[in-house]
């Protein structure tokens, strides 16, 4: 006997609202997902990964990704301390440790975190000189990103980490950082060359005292001097001169004595 088309009608129905109930109830978290559970409007519990059940109309969940998101920083005009314009852009690393904060305290903590970097990038920046961006930007990147870290820990967001990628300068200014380099490459080439010459002057003081200390080294020297100007091709003449000829030349200084005044 074949049932009457109402109770066909009825199962049919039945069917369709266990399916829809089971549709909407039933959520599968992935690992690096946790659902944020509201119950009636007010915070439950922060379930998942796995199977999770969620009554539909009294309950809703609110999905958070545990990965870690890379931001682009735009490019910021940042005045320098020695006031020279650039503009720099960087890229930061940061993720949810807490989801319920992450839901809860901010509206949107991909947007929140975003902007603070912005402002964190100029207000940084701003603080040092245009050489310390340039030499010192790992620095840098530690400051900002342990300032990022602590202003985002109330919204759940922990900032693993900020880079600088590009200061972009002007063309006048990277004119006269060239400028600046070579006058320093010029002052450190004067510097080694007059090192140079105070070591120079040292060693003929010292090469003096000793040939003073023997009169004879004198002669060697000179007979040296002589043999290396006839190995040249040159016209030079020398006429060797005894040197106890010249001391009778040249006249003595008289020598001073103080005599005592009779009283």
């Amino acid at each position: 006997m074949t049932p009457p088309v109402f109770d066909l009608a009825a199962y049919g129905l039945l069917f369709l609202v266990v399916a829809g109930f089971l549709a909407s109830a039933i959520r599968i978290l992935r690992e690096y997902e946790r659902g944020v559970l509201f119950t009636l409007g007010r915070f439950t519990k922060v379930s998942g990964p796995g199977l999770i059940i969620v009554i539909p109309v009294i309950q809703q969940i609110v999905r958070t990704d545990l990965r870690t998101f890379v931001e682009d920083v735009p490019s910021q005009d940042v005045i320098s301390r020695d006031n020279v314009s650039v503009k720099v852009n960087a890229v930061i690393y940061f993720r949810i440790v807490d989801p319920e904060r992450a839901i809860i305290a901010v509206a949107n903590y991909r947007e929140a975190t975003s902007q603070l970097a912005q402002t964190t990038l100029r207000s940084v920046l701003g603080k040092h000189e245009l050489d310390e961006m340039l030499a010192e930007r790992d620095q840098l990147n530690v400051d900002i990103q342990e300032i990022l870290d602590k202003q985002t820990d109330p919204w759940g967001i922990k900032v693993a980490n900020v880079e600088i990628k590009h200061v972009d300068i002007d063309e006048s200014m990277v004119r006269a950082i060239a400028r600046q380099a070579e006058a320093e490459r010029q002052r450190r080439a004067k510097i080694i060359n007059a090192e140079g010459e105070r070591q120079a002057a040292e060693k003929l003081v010292e090469a003096g005292e000793i040939l003073a200390s023997e009169p004879n080294s004198m002669q060697l020297r000179y007979l040296e001097a002589l043999h290396d100007i006839a190995g040249t091709n040159t016209s030079t003449v020398v006429f060797p001169v005894p040197m106890d000829l010249l001391q009778g030349l040249v006249p003595r200084k008289p020598s001073r004595h103080i005599a005592d005044e009779p009283s």
